[in-house]
């Protein structure tokens, strides 16, 4: 989502670093691209406004630090002040055990699919989550919830022949504690617009289960107008935090870095894909070191821990340090990794890699290697020198790919061998230098 703000910092941010004294004159004539790079990313204007004269006001009589050149010091300064127009402060949920969350927002924002996600992030910290399907217009929205639910093994709960939905709500407090939940999400009702039948329904529901967290999901891609929902929900049920959807997607970001100015609600999650994994705590900082193309390491462990098995990771570096590596290793890594999130996501969060560009679309590459290898025998994947002429027409035929595409992929893994065995061998430099020129050429292959 942040690609075009990222590029348009890194520029100004690029003439900032070289400074080796700082003026007025070359300050503004820099602060000028940031705000209009900020601008030119749907921020709010009053926002941006202030911004610029915070950093500014920082900027002027700043004593610089030993070590530090003075466009470094602006740059430090930019990323504290951007953290803290993204939000400051605990985004933390309660802690209260049973603990009850309602989500909220208008139909279309991803509420339902973000319950779960939620819901599945609480699994894996160790409560024992219940959905609960408190929608009761939607078609098949019911069944959705519980389609997810079942895929991710956790709770549902509903009831299709009732319509008052406080009672609902209720019914599903008193599930919960027959099935020793200890934390419940109430997947509500939206609308196309917000009215007064919406709200009161909400208000009501409040009443009945007295959430610890009313969450507002909001679709990132609305820009400002994600800004003004927020607005308009805060005041009628006094919102707790904020769930941005779709930042996965090519809009200007605007909502991300307005909506905690202008609301004064914490935004608490963000759903960056359409796969569970997809759906991360919200960090200021580490999002501000994204934007600026600084990367994000500590999300980026984060994730790995939380999906990568950490016996089969050793077991793998084991293998990888002898050079013992075949085509069911690389099918085995690759599922591991697909569990992270998609490969734009991981890249990132890599520092300098938000704008390197994967070759054509890399997922489908994926899905397409993974086909490939998957119609190969246990022999054929574990010792790949066996592939002749026929063999390879069988597993296109199998994966439905042309034999050239087969070929490619075997190419690529031998390239790939070959640098395990020059790193085995003390070539980790040369290795780096030839991923370095890899990178230089605006583009990693396809694998």
């Amino acid at each position: 989502m942040f690609e075009s703000l990222t590029d348009k910092l890194s520029h100004a941010l690029r003439n900032l670093r070289g400074l080796g004294k700082l003026t007025e004159e070359n300050m503004a004539e820099a602060l000028k691209e940031v705000r209009a790079a900020l601008l030119g990313a749907d921020v709010h204007f009053k926002v941006v406004r202030e911004f610029t004269e915070r950093v500014q006001t920082q900027c002027v009589g700043q004593d610089v630090l030993k070590g530090v050149t003075p466009g470094q010091q602006i740059v430090k300064i930019i990323h504290d002040e951007l953290a803290k127009l993204l939000g400051e402060g605990s985004t933390a949920l309660s802690e209260a055990r049973p603990l009850r969350l309602m989500m909220v927002g208008l139909h279309g924002s991803g509420k339902t699919t973000s319950t779960v996600k939620l819901a599945r992030l609480l699994k894996r910290r160790g409560y024992r989550p219940l959905v609960a399907a408190c929608d009761v217009y939607r078609p098949a929205a019911i069944d959705q919830l519980e389609i997810l639910a079942r895929q991710e093994d956790i709770a549902f709960f509903a009831d299709r022949s009732l319509r008052d939905v406080p009672l609902l709500g209720e019914r599903a407090l008193a599930a919960a504690q027959a099935g020793g939940n200890d934390c419940v999400l109430f997947d509500t009702a939206g609308r196309l617009q917000i009215d007064q039948e919406l709200i009161e329904e909400v208000r009501l529901l409040k009443a009945k289960v007295r959430p610890d967290e009313v969450l507002l999901v909001a679709d990132g891609a609305l820009g400002q107008e994600a800004v003004n929902v927020a607005r308009a929900f805060h005041e009628a049920l006094q919102l707790t935090g904020l769930i941005l959807t779709k930042m996965d997607g090519d809009a200007r970001g605007g909502a991300a870095l307005s909506i905690k100015s202008i609301t004064g609600v914490p935004i608490k999650f963000i759903g960056t894909g359409e796969k569970p994994a997809d759906f991360e705590v919200f960090h200021p900082d580490r999002l501000a070191s994204r934007i600026l193309g600084m990367g994000d390491v500590v999300s980026l462990v984060e994730k790995a821990q939380e999906n990568i098995d950490q016996a089969e990771a050793e077991r793998m570096a084991e293998k990888l340090r002898k050079a013992d590596f075949n085509l069911e290793d690389f099918l085995a890594q690759m599922q591991q990794i697909k569990k992270m999130g998609s490969m734009e996501s991981i890249l990132g969060m890599m520092p300098g890699m938000s704008g390197v560009k994967l070759e054509g679309d890399a997922e489908k590459s994926l899905a397409r290697t993974e086909a490939i290898i998957y119609s190969m025998t246990k022999q054929e994947r574990r010792r790949p020198d066996i592939l002749n002429g026929n063999r390879r027409l069988r597993i296109a035929n199998g994966a439905g790919v042309k034999v050239v595409e087969v070929n490619q992929l075997l190419k690529q893994f031998q390239q790939m061998q070959k640098m395990m065995k020059m790193f085995k061998g003390g070539g980790a430099k040369k290795m780096m230098r030839q991923m370095e020129a890899m990178k230089g050429r605006g583009g990693l292959p396809g694998l």
